[in-house]
């Protein structure tokens, strides 16, 4: 499923310190990552979190690829 998670994932200073968050919730990108780390499936997310969509979840995981793919340059 092809998610863009520009359209799912915000962060404001003002909610959560800045931590990346769902769009409209107080729930960070963090805590999802983690219920999938700790292999949980959408399902079981939704369980827990019922105003969650299957979307913001693979947003979440959209998230994380970006983040890793991002290159420095070593000094």
């Amino acid at each position: 499923m092809p998610v863009n998670w520009r359209e799912h994932i915000v962060s404001s200073s003002d909610v959560l310190r800045g931590k990346p968050r769902i769009k409209g919730t107080r729930i960070p990108v963090s805590l999802i990552l983690g219920y999938l780390a700790a292999d949980n499936t959408y399902d079981q997310i939704i369980q827990e979190f019922p105003d969650l969509q299957r979307e913001q979840i693979a947003a979440c995981l959209d998230y994380a690829r970006d983040l890793a793919s991002f290159e420095t340059v070593a000094s």
